[in-house]
């Protein structure tokens, strides 16, 4: 039985903050990778440097540092995420005359989702990226103080810088997860004990997770380099995906575009578990107690 849309919303919200709160500094850690350009002494050389100096230099509590501003989306991002999922599932069966979802049909639904995604984080990933980045650790005082300096010194405009690469980012992301998780779930056995349905449902969404995220690396390298430009400095070296990813592949090589992917995965593939398990229990105990 579908669930009405805000018992939706409100499973994936909880969904969301369950995996951020236990993911975020693996986030963290991406971004510091993704923004590094060139090869000097002071670039990370692995996850576990960026963690050690990060704790050395700057103090454990930068490993949360910007955690508000996904906090606050988180919500709704992953509300949409899986309302969105669920409601545009019927609406293309529907549309092509399906009687069951199929694999093409539940990846095209993870892409509109994504793209709905996409449309809501990207000035709060904008934000929560300058926060993260090691040299702005000393120009932010906080969240509400990154806002005022981005507005005042860069106009309203900047807040919408990298929408095109977010779009990219959650439309791949998106699609790979929810259409590598039908596909795996009809491949395993299917579960005859709760212990068994979670175990179906972490794996399916920790394959899910890693194919998404091997998927939307390269567009994300792009959409973090360009929210953490500042634009008041005169115009960026390129704007959208294509551009981007072509600019960083002359440059520094094509294994440029994966910085930051075993933080990355290492996050989102757990992650995308954790999320499916939590929204399936969720969804469960509110079908048993309120509807």
């Amino acid at each position: 039985m579908t669930l009405p849309f805000l018992f939706q919303f409100a499973a994936g919200a909880i969904a969301g903050v369950s995996e951020i709160l236990c993911m975020y500094p693996l986030d963290v850690a991406k971004t510091r990778l993704m923004l590094q350009v060139g090869t000097g002494a002071d670039q990370y050389k692995s996850i576990v440097d960026v963690f050690g100096r990060i704790i050395k230099e700057e103090g454990a509590s930068r490993l949360y540092r910007g955690i508000l501003p996904p906090i606050m989306v988180e919500a709704p991002k992953r509300a949409i995420k899986f309302a969105s999922n669920d409601t545009y599932g019927p609406m293309y069966m529907r549309l092509f005359n399906q009687k069951q979802l199929t694999q093409s049909l539940a990846i095209m639904t993870g892409v509109t989702a994504g793209i709905t995604e996409a449309l809501i984080v990207a000035t709060p990933e904008l934000v929560k990226i300058r926060l993260q980045a090691k040299e702005n650790a000393g120009r932010y005082a906080g969240t509400m103080d990154c806002v005022r300096k981005i507005y005042t010194e860069e106009g309203l405009k900047a807040f919408a810088n990298g929408l095109e690469a977010t779009i990219w980012r959650h439309a791949l992301w998106n699609g790979g997860y929810f259409g590598s998780i039908f596909g795996i779930k009809k491949l395993m056995p299917k579960a005859e004990t709760k212990r068994g349905e979670l175990a179906v449902n972490f794996a399916a969404g920790a394959i899910g997770g890693t194919v998404g995220t091997t998927l939307n690396t390269p567009p994300d390298v792009v959409k973090t380099r360009i929210q953490n430009y500042n634009s008041a400095k005169g115009p960026p070296p390129y704007t959208t995906f294509l551009a981007g990813a072509r600019t960083i592949a002359r440059e520094e090589g094509v294994r440029a575009l994966y910085k930051g992917y075993v933080p990355k995965v290492l996050r989102l593939g757990p992650g995308g578990g954790i999320l499916l398990v939590v929204y399936d229990h969720v969804t469960t105990y509110m079908r048993d107690h309120f509807l």
